[in-house]
């Protein structure tokens, strides 16, 4: 109000190229102001950046932007975060514009423009909250419209008189994000909609038998995939082009939960697909924000015990397990595993064929074909009878793990269909693609060593 008042009295203060703010603070207390000014600008910045990381954090969670790190920085407080790469994206474009510029007089004018143009949208966005979250009379809702934003589109009109002096930056850079926003949305909704029409059905699978219509080698393969029911189009896509497969295949679906850590008894969710011949295998991990990935040896060794655990328990005991609609009636329950069956591992020199041993201490042991081949053996409770399915399917299990584990990856490619607009072309094939090929990868807790690895290229035509 200070600075208001002196410019009100003193018009040709631009004349001596000073600035008004500091020209209207009395000579004794300018640098009193200009430390008071540095912090207040301090707290905006931070407050600005902020804003930014838990908008972009939401526009995440409705997949309008690419997936970019996000880093909890607190236990307990849920909101508390950093995102290193608008942390420097900001940076940048903040010495951009500054270097460009070069004069506070067209950075005030872009300023003003970006704050009366977020007062008009909260305006309008205000009066939706009025009718939809209120409940109250749409005249309500339309007095407050008029009212504030005549005001306000008074203030927004000025603004953009001021164009082609610095108005223009927040406009274009707003143009930018919006359809980075746009496309990226597009693109993923595309993406959902391929995967679902071109999900494998369970009926498909039990057509094709016990040994999947193909060579099943030993061995446990683990296909990575983001469905928490049904089988992934990636899967037909492998087997069509390579017709063998491991003898057990688990499809892993790893998802993130907003809370700070998932308690160990909760972590996995282990479910069958198809009957229990087909040894396939569906098991959902769930970590928190704040819990750290164990390393590939011993996420291994959860999965499998967590698999056995649940080969052992059997998969007619519905008390801790969930269904998920279709999946129900496809021969598909998760059940939370809170503990695996524990299991040893241990290399020896075994010669002859393969055998299995169930000693007294109930211990299952399956020997390798090959020398110093690795031996794995379930140590089972005490006094713990199994019946010869349940003993089979672990031996199954056993002599898949003495083989190894194999990591899947899928990697869709987007194409827009031939006969495709200009438009979905240069949105799908160009700007999709580049964001998606620049962008985070979907979540995964393993550290995926790179010998036991494969990666699956498929393409999508949206």
């Amino acid at each position: 109000m200070g600075q208001t008042a002196y410019i009100s009295r003193h018009h040709n203060f631009e004349n001596i190229n000073h600035i008004g703010f500091y020209v209207s603070v009395p000579e004794k207390f300018r640098w009193p102001v200009l430390v008071i000014a540095i912090l207040a600008a301090v707290v905006g910045s931070q407050a600005v950046i902020t804003g930014t990381f838990s908008i972009i954090k939401q526009c995440c969670s409705l997949n309008c932007f690419p997936r970019v790190k996000i880093v909890h920085t607190s236990s307990t407080v849920h909101g508390q975060i950093y995102i290193p790469e608008i942390n420097w994206i900001l940076m940048i474009l903040c010495l951009a514009v500054t270097i460009g510029f070069r004069d506070t007089k067209h950075l005030t004018n872009a300023q003003g423009l970006a704050i009366i143009t977020v007062m008009l949208v909260t305006t309008c966005l205000m009066s939706l909250v009025i009718v939809l979250c209120w409940n109250k009379n749409i005249v309500f809702s339309l007095g407050f419209l008029l009212f504030f934003g005549s005001i306000e589109a008074l203030y927004f009109s000025a603004s953009l008189v001021k164009f082609h002096e610095g108005a223009w930056v927040p406009i274009t850079l707003s143009f930018i994000f919006m359809i980075v926003m746009c496309v990226w949305h597009y693109g993923t909704i595309k993406k959902y909609e391929f995967d679902v029409e071109n999900k494998i059905s369970i009926s498909w699978l039990l057509n094709l038998g016990p040994s999947l219509g193909i060579v099943r080698v030993r061995g446990i393969g683990l296909i990575h995939t983001e469905l928490m029911s049904g089988i992934p189009a990636i899967f037909s896509h492998f087997v069509t082009n390579l017709p063998a497969f491991h003898q057990v295949l688990v499809f892993l679906c790893i998802k993130s939960v907003p809370i700070p850590h998932v308690r160990p008894e909760e972590r996995f969710w282990v479910g069958r697909i198809g009957p229990k011949q087909y040894c396939l295998y569906r098991v959902v991990v769930r970590y928190g924000y704040r819990d750290v990935p164990k390393d590939d040896i011993e996420f291994e060794k959860d999965l499998v015990g967590s698999i056995a655990e649940f080969i052992r328990c059997g998969d007619s005991d519905d008390k801790n397990g969930f269904h998920d609609g279709a999946a129900y009636h496809s021969y598909e329950r998760l059940s939370s595993i809170s503990k695996g069956l524990p299991f040893q591992e241990e290399d020896s020199e075994i010669n002859g064929s393969d055998s299995s041993v169930l000693s007294t201490d109930e211990e299952i042991y399956q020997n390798a074909i090959a020398p110093k081949a690795k031996r794995v053996r379930f140590m089972l409770p005490e006094d713990t009878q199994i019946d010869s399915e349940v003993h089979s399917e672990l031996q199954e299990l056993t002599d898949a793990r003495e083989a190894g584990m194999s990591f899947i990856m899928g990697r869709a490619h987007m194409k827009a269909k031939s006969g495709s607009g200009l438009v979905k072309r240069i949105a799908i094939n160009f700007i999709y693609e580049f964001l998606r090929r620049n962008s985070r990868g979907s979540v995964t807790a393993a550290n995926i060593p790179h010998a036991s690895s494969l990666e699956v290229g498929m393409v999508c035509q949206v």
